[in-house]
């Protein structure tokens, strides 16, 4: 049976983290000197970066806890903290430090490579969405095919900041930085919430785990 719930959830997290609407004051900054088709070009190699990022580690996050010998628990924890520290930021108005770090910055100088650093890595695909993407591929389901929901939650996600950034001029003049500050504490706050959902369900599982192990 399809649990709409986990998949409303995964969906909700997933677009909350990535925040396409976030991206397009950057985008705008970043390819202001670029002509249309030169921004079309960076928009869908941006897109496709992002997508390609968030779907390796989808597929792929139950080997890299293996691999790592951590627990799910352990990641869970962790990873609502990290979002936390994202939603902080986001709820005070501010881009998430964990997005763009300085040195990045100053690389995007080289217009060629700012479709895939800093637009698809960190931007859009960044440690919190990884994060995501992760623990809810990891999450336990009664049907695998629930999980198809995390996919569909990249999809989504992607697709929106394709539209958005494909509009990204049009929009930033109509709704300027304020409208995308205001969306984004509103993002941020969802993800707080979430967040705090993440340690909770971590500490619990952690406490059955020891459980079974004592």
């Amino acid at each position: 049976m399809v649990d709409w719930a986990f998949g409303a959830t995964a969906m909700a997290s997933i677009f909350a983290i990535v925040d396409p609407l976030g991206v397009v004051p950057f985008f705008s900054v970043l390819t202001d000197d670029l002509d249309a088709f030169q921004k079309q070009q960076i928009v869908s190699k941006a897109c496709l970066t992002a997508t390609v990022t968030l779907g390796v580690f989808a597929v792929f996050g139950q080997w890299i806890f293996a691999g790592f010998g951590f627990t799910i628990p352990a990641f869970k924890i962790a990873g609502g903290v990290l979002l936390f520290g994202v939603a902080l930021e986001m709820l005070h108005g501010e881009r998430p430090r964990s997005r763009l770090t300085a040195q990045e910055r100053e690389e995007t100088l080289e217009r060629d490579e700012v479709a895939i650093v800093p637009l698809g890595i960190p931007l859009l695909a960044g440690p919190g969405a990884i994060t995501t993407v992760m623990i809810y591929m990891t999450a336990p389901v009664s049907d695998s095919a629930d999980k198809m929901f995390v996919f569909a939650g990249i999809l989504v996600a992607v697709l929106s900041a394709l539209v958005l950034l494909h509009n990204a001029d049009r929009i930033f003049r109509k709704i300027g930085r304020t409208g995308t500050r205001a969306f984004g504490r509103i993002m941020g706050l969802l993800l707080a919430a979430i967040a705090v959902q993440f340690v909770i369900d971590g500490i619990i599982a952690a406490g059955r785990l020891n459980g079974l192990l004592g």
